[in-house]
């Protein structure tokens, strides 16, 4: 499951599609978050579609990493969100290697 590394976003805004195509997720579930975690989209273009800046990328980021990676319930995302503890988000990635690994080893006991 992918995390946007946001060192690595050249633009000023991303489409909704872009962002959902980043994280491999429906556009739909953006949408979901925007209201569920109050997020304020802060461009919009003449159509009305959603222009997202990396700043609110980031925090879709961080609602990603809590809901779809540590499996937090939409409830314990808000209280995590609120809390402003970065490192119980980001030691997100430790935790899929060592999923992995697990994984990897499982795979190769069947192997054998």
């Amino acid at each position: 499951m992918p995390v946007i590394d946001t060192q690595q976003l050249t633009k000023l805004y991303y489409s909704i599609g872009e962002v959902a195509d980043l994280l491999q997720v429906n556009a739909s579930l953006l949408r979901f978050w925007e209201k569920e975690f109050e997020l304020k989209v802060s461009k919009r273009n003449k159509k009305g579609n959603r222009l997202y800046a990396v700043k609110e990328i980031e925090k879709i980021n961080k609602i990603y990493a809590l809901v779809k990676v540590k499996l937090y319930t939409l409830d314990g995302a808000k209280q995590a969100m609120k809390s402003k503890d970065i490192s119980q988000i980001y030691d997100a990635k430790q935790m899929v290697v060592t999923k992995l690994e697990r994984i990897k080893q499982d795979l190769l006991n069947l192997k054998s």
